[in-house]
């Protein structure tokens, strides 16, 4: 064992095997080195140990008497097996030891609220989470996927936890998959009506599985998005945006919260969902919306926005949103088509006004010019819908 003390903390570095032939040493070098710095906080820095056994934890379990606050970092994936077959991880915190990856020069599949998404080679795509203290975040997305596979919905799941820069990311497995946007750059018209078509079966698969308890309400967090403009409209305009979203039927089915071609890869044949940390469950006229937002709503100022995003012309990213609800609503009627979009609209221009609030002060992007147009477009649609049903 090593150790270092610096600033009243005494980390301990964990080195080889410690189990019951050598936990009375180890025992008492524990002993010494605390006597001996009177440290206000002790560290336990797992990064080079290989093994431990249940003699070694009854060591640690009486170094956390001393010290409540007692914390072990690095514990490489064996070690934390051990730890958490035995509960040890319930008694102290426990930090695994993070494979790093570099993802300068690699391709970028796409960027959401969240994380950013690469392609890390061949095989493997890794999302980056924008926080530095994201693990409950890679935790919770890790659950959400497993909810969705385990009820039928065809998904990629994270398998790996990885460190990148200050960050951290989740890793997925894709042998020789291509996103939808990847197919459509690739041959745009060969490309299209598959895209449009599988895109729209695996959002039906989505909308007509029930979800489980748990996962949020997409109408509770669309409430909240009128709360959050209400100074901006008239006490008429936001009483009938409530209304409007509070009748609508509180449908217990899973949606995907983020739905466009850069979330949905084929691989070998199969079509997988990913980016899985918006998973919710409501009516499917919200994930029309975000649908609609990708395509149409985003590049209400500057229609470039889609371009940059999906790669392809902004008249195949409006193309394919036509198709695909063409191929939801399972008609070509244009009234009722019409109808349809703007209730999306309205729910997706509503959700875009709240973002754009949020990023008032940034200088990348004219998100005041952005809410402007997105307030008017919800006063021009409001008067001429009377529900959001489809």
């Amino acid at each position: 064992m090593k150790t270092e003390y610096i600033n009243n903390q005494l980390t301990l570095f964990f080195e080889g095997h410690i189990d019951s032939s050598n936990a009375p040493a180890f025992e008492k070098e524990i002993n010494e080195s605390v006597s001996a710095h009177n440290p206000g906080s002790v560290l336990i820095d797992a990064i080079g140990l290989e093994y431990i056994s249940s003699a070694g934890l009854r060591v640690i379990l009486k170094l956390r008497k001393q010290f409540p606050d007692l914390k072990m970092i690095n514990a490489s994936s064996d070690v934390y097996e051990i730890l958490e077959v035995t509960g040890f991880t319930e008694i102290i915190q426990v930090e695994k030891a993070y494979r790093v990856l570099d993802v300068s020069g690699c391709t970028l599949i796409g960027e959401g609220a969240n994380g950013i998404v690469y392609r890390y080679g061949r095989d493997t795509i890794v999302k980056v989470y924008k926080d530095a203290n994201s693990l409950e975040d890679i935790k919770r997305e890790r659950e959400l996927a497993r909810t969705a596979f385990i009820y039928g919905i065809p998904t990629a799941i994270p398998y790996d936890v990885v460190k990148v820069g200050s960050t951290y990311g989740s890793v997925f497995e894709l042998l020789n998959a291509k996103s939808f946007d990847e197919l459509m750059i690739e041959d745009p018209d060969g490309n299209f009506e598959f895209v449009a078509s599988e895109s729209v079966r695996v959002a039906k698969t989505m909308h007509s599985t029930d979800a489980p308890d748990g996962l949020p309400k997409q109408r509770d967090e669309a409430l909240h998005w009128v709360e959050e403009v209400e100074e901006y409209f008239s006490a008429d305009e936001i009483n009938k945006l409530r209304s409007l979203l509070t009748e609508l039927p509180e449908e217990g089915k899973m949606l995907h919260g983020d739905f466009h071609i850069k979330n949905i890869m084929l691989q070998n044949g199969e079509t997988l969902l990913i980016d899985m940390d918006t998973l919710c469950t409501g009516y499917p006229i919200y994930e029309l919306a975000f649908m609609f937002n990708a395509y149409i709503g985003f590049g209400i100022i500057d229609r470039k926005c889609i371009e940059d995003f999906f790669k392809i012309s902004v008249e195949t990213a409006h193309s394919l949103w036509e198709r695909m609800l063409e191929l939801y609503c399972e008609t070509t009627d244009k009234e009722y088509l019409d109808s349809v979009e703007r209730k999306a609209a309205l729910i997706g221009y509503l959700r875009i006004m709240r973002r754009s609030i949020r990023y008032f002060d940034s200088d990348t992007y004219d998100y005041k010019k952005q809410f402007e147009a997105c307030r008017e477009k919800i006063r021009e649609i409001l008067p001429t819908i009377d529900d959001l049903l489809i």
